[in-house]
Protein backbone atom coordinates (compact mmCIF):
# COMPACT_ATOMS: atom_id res chain seq x y z
CA UNK A 1 0.00 0.00 0.00
CA UNK A 2 1.63 3.09 -0.95
CA UNK A 3 1.56 6.18 1.60
CA UNK A 4 -1.16 7.81 -0.46
CA UNK A 5 -3.48 5.13 -0.38
CA UNK A 6 -6.31 4.78 2.09
CA UNK A 7 -8.19 1.41 2.67
CA UNK A 8 -11.45 2.28 3.79
CA UNK A 9 -11.89 1.10 6.90
CA UNK A 10 -15.62 -0.49 5.94
CA UNK A 11 -12.76 -2.87 4.21
CA UNK A 12 -10.36 -3.17 7.17
CA UNK A 13 -9.24 -6.60 8.46
CA UNK A 14 -7.20 -5.38 10.84
CA UNK A 15 -9.03 -4.95 14.69
CA UNK A 16 -6.93 -2.05 14.68
CA UNK A 17 -4.54 0.48 13.14
CA UNK A 18 -1.50 2.52 13.81
CA UNK A 19 -1.12 6.07 15.00
CA UNK A 20 -0.36 7.31 11.80
CA UNK A 21 -2.64 5.53 9.95
CA UNK A 22 -5.30 6.24 12.27
CA UNK A 23 -4.37 9.88 11.95
CA UNK A 24 -4.80 9.95 8.19
CA UNK A 25 -8.27 9.02 8.26
CA UNK A 26 -9.37 11.07 10.71
CA UNK A 27 -7.46 14.11 8.97
CA UNK A 28 -5.19 14.78 12.03
CA UNK A 29 -1.34 14.75 12.88
CA UNK A 30 -0.28 11.66 14.77
CA UNK A 31 0.85 13.61 17.50
CA UNK A 32 -2.26 14.71 18.37
CA UNK A 33 -3.68 11.34 18.58
CA UNK A 34 -0.33 10.50 21.13
CA UNK A 35 -1.04 13.58 23.08
CA UNK A 36 -4.71 12.21 23.18
CA UNK A 37 -3.52 9.05 24.41
CA UNK A 38 -0.84 10.74 27.33
CA UNK A 39 -3.14 12.68 28.37
CA UNK A 40 -6.35 10.71 28.23
CA UNK A 41 -8.00 13.17 26.59
CA UNK A 42 -9.53 12.10 23.52
CA UNK A 43 -12.38 10.64 22.12
CA UNK A 44 -10.72 7.25 20.80
CA UNK A 45 -9.17 5.30 23.25
CA UNK A 46 -6.44 3.66 22.17
CA UNK A 47 -4.95 -0.20 22.81
CA UNK A 48 -1.59 -0.45 23.88
CA UNK A 49 0.59 -3.36 22.47
CA UNK A 50 4.58 -3.67 23.52
CA UNK A 51 4.32 -0.03 23.84
CA UNK A 52 3.19 1.07 20.40
CA UNK A 53 -0.59 2.78 20.44
CA UNK A 54 -3.20 1.34 17.97
CA UNK A 55 -6.39 2.65 17.38
CA UNK A 56 -9.92 0.40 17.07
CA UNK A 57 -11.20 0.17 14.10
CA UNK A 58 -14.75 0.22 14.91
CA UNK A 59 -14.17 3.39 17.24
CA UNK A 60 -12.49 4.84 13.86
CA UNK A 61 -15.76 4.12 12.23
CA UNK A 62 -17.87 5.33 14.75
CA UNK A 63 -15.93 8.68 15.29
CA UNK A 64 -15.83 9.50 11.29
CA UNK A 65 -19.89 8.75 11.28
CA UNK A 66 -20.21 11.59 13.83
CA UNK A 67 -21.00 9.60 16.76
CA UNK A 68 -18.10 10.97 18.55
CA UNK A 69 -17.02 14.63 18.00
CA UNK A 70 -13.38 15.01 17.00
CA UNK A 71 -11.13 17.88 17.59
CA UNK A 72 -7.15 18.72 17.26
CA UNK A 73 -7.32 20.07 20.44
CA UNK A 74 -7.03 23.70 18.80
CA UNK A 75 -3.83 22.94 17.88
CA UNK A 76 -2.75 24.77 14.61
Amino acid sequence: MQSTDLRSLKNEPRHALPTSEAARHLSLQPQTLRAWAHYGTGPITPITVNGRLYWPVDTLLRALNGDTEISDGGAE
